[in-house]
């Protein structure tokens, strides 16, 4: 029998469709888990059991009249600590910050409390978000349930961490470089990073998402239907459009996938996750599909452009703090964005440049193709107390390459397990669509789910 924290939101809102099982019982077997786990993971930012069962009793009311409040009524959730949700400071991951409660539900947050989900709590990040890890200056190291040893990578670390280990269905991350794929990737679970402007969020930022952290595609899909809603506040967001999220189901015979294992910069393949990308690839050549080889289109210059423009806009935030809460920061983030002191406006501006010319590149290499199979990271998830795999704050985006293109060209792109290295530890499959095609990515990423070989048991808390 499924343990109630390992049911997913589909699996839930049918049974409490069928008054099988109640938003409150649910509720508190989900802080059950958490309470067993978060000792060892370090995962959540203000968890709050008496609003989570307050919330919850109100779900329940609403399922026994038969009135729910909307799409997600009585499902457990958790939002990541950068995405503000009234009344809790948002500290994005620093201990410089100052603390002040927001004053408002950031979008994904609003539409999540419109549709009735059960909000837990938050999850934790690295500090400003500018790190592959669960390293922070102001929460405590967040560890990969597969292996506490290991990180979880971010900057969606308590999100990842918490989706494994059974911190309720539906988690909320954001993504800017890769920081809601590479966590998933580390932590096998599956994870989307919409278009640009799909869900909309406040602020919106070049390159930055918010998107759905999840154990399935259904769910993720779910989710997506209620944080696409359309939000003013959003000036970079498309256009709402009424997508069938829940239309899964795709016959991929004849679909043109390209197969990228090598991107042109950063760390190299390891040869298991290179193996395990490969017969994802054959196993979709098997089932009809057409694989061709992509040749590497992201280029040093490029790479290297990006971190200048964006230790430049660490820095200009950064320097701008009294002295006594810039000495706060983690120091790898300091040193990091330190760098960009010195840089000329035109070395930022051929930074900026390179971003346009990373956008093309992707878009131009991309567009023969369907979609794109590719890992999410070069290497399986590192040891969990570096800031990333290289501990290099010179070369700290060496395993971003895979990722942060996507991020930069705007198209939608999600991570899903496709196998796991000798040692037990998860390894991620990323599935990128061309621009706006969201739907296209999760119907892929769905495909990929029925036809992968079966999974291993989700962690469990260690014993005592």
């Amino acid at each position: 029998m499924t343990e109630l924290h390992d049911l997913s939101a589909v699996e839930l809102l049918a049974a409490y469709r069928a008054k099988s099982l109640s938003p409150v019982e649910v509720a508190n077997a989900v802080l059950a888990r958490i309470e067993r786990w978060e000792p060892h993971l370090k995962a959540t930012y203000r968890l709050d059991p008496e609003g989570a069962l307050a919330a919850a009793s109100l779900a329940e009311v609403r399922w026994r009249r038969g009135e729910p409040a909307g799409a997600l009524d009585g499902v457990p959730l958790m939002i990541k600590d950068n995405i503000a949700t009234k009344g809790v400071p948002v500290p994005l991951g620093t201990a410089a910050s100052d603390l002040t409660p927001a004053a408002t539900d950031a979008p994904p947050a609003a539409r999540a409390r419109e549709a009735g989900a059960v909000l837990l709590g938050k999850t934790t990040m690295p500090d400003y978000g500018m790190l592959s890890s669960g390293l922070s200056s102001f929460h405590a190291l967040t560890r990969n349930p597969w292996d506490l040893a290991r990180n979880p990578g971010g900057s969606s670390a308590g999100a990842a961490a918490g989706v494994a280990a059974g911190y309720g269905p539906l988690h909320i991350g954001t993504d800017i470089g890769g920081s809601v794929r590479l966590p998933a990737g580390w932590c096998g679970i599956v994870a989307l990073k919409p278009s640009l402007g799909r869900i909309p969020i406040d602020p919106p930022y070049i390159g930055r998402v918010a998107g759905p952290m999840t154990r399935t595609v259904a769910d993720a899909a779910l989710l997506m239907s209620v944080l696409s809603l359309p939000d003013r506040r959003d000036h970079m967001s498309l256009p709402y459009e009424k997508i069938e999220w829940t239309r899964l189901e795709r016959d991929f015979k004849g679909v043109r996938i390209g197969l990228l294992l090598e991107i042109g910069v950063g760390a190299s393949v390891e040869p298991e996750v290179r193996a395990a990308v490969e017969a994802a690839a054959r196993a979709f050549a098997g089932a009809g599909a057409v694989v061709e080889p992509m040749r590497p289109f992201l280029t040093r210059t490029m790479l290297d452009g990006l971190d200048k423009f964006w230790r430049v806009r660490a820095w200009s935030d950064i320097s701008a703090l009294p002295a006594e809460r810039r000495a706060r920061i983690l120091p790898f983030i300091a040193q990091w964005a330190e760098r960009g002191a010195g840089l000329s406006g035109m070395e930022v501006f051929q930074g900026v440049s390179q971003i346009m010319a990373m956008r093309a590149a992707a878009v131009a290499a991309c567009r023969p193709f369907d979609c794109v199979l590719s890992p999410t990271a070069p290497m399986p998830a590192y040891p969990a107390e570096l800031p990333c795999p290289t501990n290099d704050p010179a070369r700290p985006f060496e395993h971003i390459g895979f990722t942060v293109a996507f991020n930069m060209s705007e198209q939608p792109a999600a991570s899903i397990n496709c196998g796991y290295t000798t040692s037990g530890l998860p390894i991620g499959l990323q599935i990128a669509g061309q621009r706006f095609d969201d739907l296209g990515v999760l119907q892929m990423a769905r495909a990929w789910e029925k036809l992968r070989p079966p999974q291993r048991p989700w962690p469990e808390p260690p014993e005592g």
